[in-house]
């Protein structure tokens, strides 16, 4: 008997200090026990055209590392869409032109110092025509305009504000696109509690956490951007982010029959899409015509993520970013005739300064 109770006891002892072990969130990575087929891929099954990607010091660095790591991965075109704009894009333009001529794409930025000054549309108008005209392929819109971009004055001007509307109009008399990202995820708006599923993201990195007047409510925000869309239907924008719609893709699918001069890219929100494989094969296939590929930091062993996520059909497999998605994936296994669309046959139709021989039929 007294060997007994002593194994009970034991028992409970072990019981007790397993019930008093914390762990944090962040440390808990269980090994998935799960046995399904595995098909983990480092390359696109044909050549793409990342259309959001940033890479700061394109004018002066060497091309021939990057060229090699695209090569790797299979991407034909890198759209660099953190150009700057005057000398600073033509340094960029003129290094590609010199270096690797049909690899990459670079994108005209506003300088929006001085908005509100008499005759700042006109200049930065004049501007954009300038950058086009050394090899611009585009313009990109930081999320800057309507959280931090204040006119001479010290008011926040709005993404639809109309002193801004002559250079979308601009973009679309020269049939180049506008790549746009506004605000971030809604729930960096909400409050960081037990029920917010940013919380780890947000904990991680606080200084993304916002609220209703810093600067304005994301609803607000995200209006301003409809407006501006709605205001400019001969110009094609690029919703970059999936227009922070990946979570909601029925309001998505409203949002792109209103505004069919949208389209999106979901550079950073990939897991949204591989948590509801079902619904984001649909929306794919509805929208086939409307999807560009789109990673946006650069760090090509993250790629592997999208490509399966796209192309496979495996079930229940990390992503690679715990703060940004603490669930699993499944593939879309989507059909070559989508795959092809949205790896380059999209793209080349949207930014025609791209080389098309690169790229099969």
């Amino acid at each position: 008997m007294l060997r007994t109770y002593a194994f009970a006891g034991c028992l409970l002892c072990s019981a007790a200090a397993i019930a008093q072990q914390k762990m944090d969130f962040e440390k808990y990575d269980p090994v998935s026990t799960l046995k399904v087929p595995e098909h983990p891929l480092s390359r696109a099954k044909y050549p793409f055209v990342d259309v959001h990607n940033h890479q700061w010091n394109m004018g002066s660095a060497s091309l021939g590392n990057l060229t090699s790591a695209m090569d790797k991965l299979n991407m034909r075109v890198m759209v660099n869409l953190s150009g700057g704009n005057g000398s600073g894009l033509k340094a960029m333009t003129d290094n590609i032109k010199a270096s690797a001529p049909k690899r990459f794409l670079v994108f005209h930025n506003i300088n929006f110092n001085g908005i509100g000054e008499e005759g700042w549309t006109a200049k930065a108008v004049a501007q954009l025509e300038q950058d086009v005209r050394e090899g611009a392929g585009g313009l990109k819109v930081f999320k800057n305009l309507g959280l931090s971009v204040k006119d001479n004055k010290g008011n926040r001007v709005t993404v639809d504000d109309p002193r801004l509307d002559a250079i979308w109009a601009k973009c679309g008399e020269l049939k180049i696109p506008v790549l746009i990202h506004t605000a971030d995820p809604k729930p960096f708006w909400d409050p960081v509690d037990e029920h917010n599923e940013r919380w780890l993201e947000i904990v991680t990195h606080p200084g993304r956490k916002r609220g209703p007047n810093d600067p304005a409510p994301w609803e607000t925000l995200i209006a301003e951007q409809h407006r501006m869309f709605k205001k400019h239907p001969k110009t094609t924008f690029i919703d970059a982010h999936f227009g922070w719609y990946a979570n909601d893709l029925a309001k998505l699918s409203r949002l792109m029959d209103e505004m069919p001069n949208i389209v999106v890219e979901f550079g950073a929100v990939i897991a949204e899409l591989g948590r509801q494989p079902q619904m984001a094969r649909a929306f794919f296939e509805k929208y086939q015509d409307r999807i560009l590929f789109g990673k946006d930091s650069w760090v090509p062993e993250e790629y592997a993520t999208y490509f399966r996520v796209l192309e496979t059909a495996d079930e229940y497999f990390p992503y690679h970013k715990k703060y940004h998605a603490f669930w699993r994936m499944y593939g879309l296994n989507l059909p070559d005739n989508i795959l092809k669309k949205v790896y380059y046959k999209n793209a080349l139709r949207i930014l025609p300064k791209i080389d098309k021989t690169q790229f099969p039929e």
